[in-house]
């Protein structure tokens, strides 16, 4: 079974020379991913995820954050180009969780690079 949520947020640039952008969950969400992936967490508390921003789907993970006590999720280069969105955009995504053994759903849209 594959649990997926919808949400709303403000992408953001993690300061420093990196230059990752992330979103970071809703509380709500972010509880009910805690709950629903408990058993296929990974290192570090990460959960794998297909995401998808206006139409751009790709496979990462979510990573716990303790500053926010919710999960951050990463948004990668190809996909900020390809949706036109930036640092400060309020984004909308929907994320699908995969548990251990489940086949991964997510197929590649264009500019996921």
């Amino acid at each position: 079974m594959t649990s997926s949520y919808s949400f709303r947020a403000e992408l953001w640039l993690y300061p420093g020379e990196a230059g990752w952008h992330f979103l970071t969950l809703p509380a709500d969400v972010a509880d009910d991913l805690r709950e629903e992936a408990a058993a296929f967490r990974k290192g570090f508390g990460s959960v794998r995820v297909t995401a998808e921003i206006s139409g751009c789907s790709w496979q990462t993970s979510v990573f716990p954050d303790s500053k926010s006590g919710s999960y951050l999720l990463p948004v990668k280069k190809a996909v900020r180009d390809a949706a036109g969105i930036s640092d400060g955009d309020d984004v909308a995504v929907r994320l699908a969780i995969h548990g251990e053994g489940e086949a991964r759903t997510g197929e590649r849209t264009s500019g996921t690079g």
